[in-house]
């Protein structure tokens, strides 16, 4: 089960087809409007798709060659403008190691200590609760974006002198490719070939992100059972996404290919039924929207100017504090 499975690839191969024949269709024709925004949505959902597998190339679980994974991973993160070296020194080795630990793990959310330090958050925070709410839903559609050049602002300078280049090689050429492809189809229709898709793919991309994590208590210790979830798809949404709702099974067995994680699942089940932590999809974008995103004593989440408190996932799933207005849970 820890052996790479090279087959992977082909529907990493299909996915890149569909996109090169969208960026054609659109290129090279004056399609209708309707159509602009179908082959849109399908470019979106293929970016998408390629990321979660250059997550997984890059893993190590689809081909061991150090060389021919991280061309793989490049080619599949190139929607993303995530290159390979960035994405395994900012995933692999420090989110996998440090998961939700409150100031080692990157893409951890702020505790209310933090959030008095930082101006924006104390501004976003003063919103009205369903406006915020609604800011951070429509925020989705960058966030990964922007995540992703803080990361490579943020660890840059922790490379080798010798291997910065090739890092920011891998990040600027997307950039250019997709800057480039803006003067040869125009602005018009390279919002419909990339802008939109790319909004599309970040807000796939992030919903998965959002509920495998945010949910989840900060944790000292990197305990996958306590600060991961796994959220359940119709089958077919995980075929087309390569198993990634399977985030605490991914956390225990990073090295694993995705395609065994629904017999780590049963296993998981029976060993720590009381600890394992499942919630479908839908439901938990709701427990979302639901919540603040700042942590409180690491296991609860706080609204700081209403002083109302959420329990998080294995830590009392209720409320905390009263407010007629926030008497939902999650």
């Amino acid at each position: 089960m820890f052996k790479p499975v090279p087959s992977r690839l082909w529907g990493g191969f299909a996915y890149l087809l569909v996109v090169v024949a969208g960026f054609l269709g659109i290129g090279f024709f004056d399609l209708h409007i309707v159509f602009n925004i179908l082959i849109a949505g399908v470019l979106g959902a293929c970016f998408a798709a390629m990321g979660f597998l250059g997550h997984e190339i890059l893993h190590g679980t689809v081909v061991k060659t150090a060389w021919l994974r991280n061309f793989l991973g490049a080619v599949a993160f190139w929607p993303l403008s995530t290159g390979p070296r960035l994405w395994r020194k900012w995933h692999n080795m420090n989110h996998h190691v440090h998961t939700q630990h409150e100031e080692k793990d990157p893409d951890a959310w702020p505790a209310l200590e933090r959030l008095v330090q930082n101006s924006f958050l104390r501004v976003i925070y003063r919103l009205p609760f369903g406006l915020r709410a609604c800011f951070s839903f429509i925020s989705l559609s960058i966030q990964f974006t922007m995540h992703g050049l803080k990361m490579f602002f943020e660890y840059i300078k922790d490379f080798n002198p010798r291997n910065r280049p090739a890092v920011l090689l891998q990040t600027v050429l997307p950039w250019a490719t997709w800057i480039g492809l803006l003067f040869w189809i125009g602005p018009v229709k390279w919002l419909f070939a990339f802008f939109i898709p790319l909004l599309i793919a970040n807000f796939i991309v992030m919903s998965y992100i959002s509920t495998n994590h945010r949910l989840n208590p900060l944790t000292p210790v990197n305990d996958p059972l306590a600060n991961s979830l796994t959220v359940t798809v119709p089958k077919w949404v995980d075929v087309l996404h390569f198993n990634f709702s399977y985030h605490t099974e991914h956390h225990l067995f990073p090295s694993m290919s995705p395609k065994y994680y629904p017999v780590v699942k049963q296993h998981i089940k029976k060993m720590w039924p009381e600890r394992y932590h499942e919630m479908k999809m839908s439901k938990a974008m709701k427990a979302l929207w639901n919540t603040p995103r700042v942590y409180f004593k690491g296991n609860e989440l706080i609204d700081p100017y209403k002083e109302t408190r959420f329990g998080t996932l294995g830590n009392g799933l209720h409320q905390k504090a009263s407010a007629n207005r926030y008497k939902k849970t999650i």
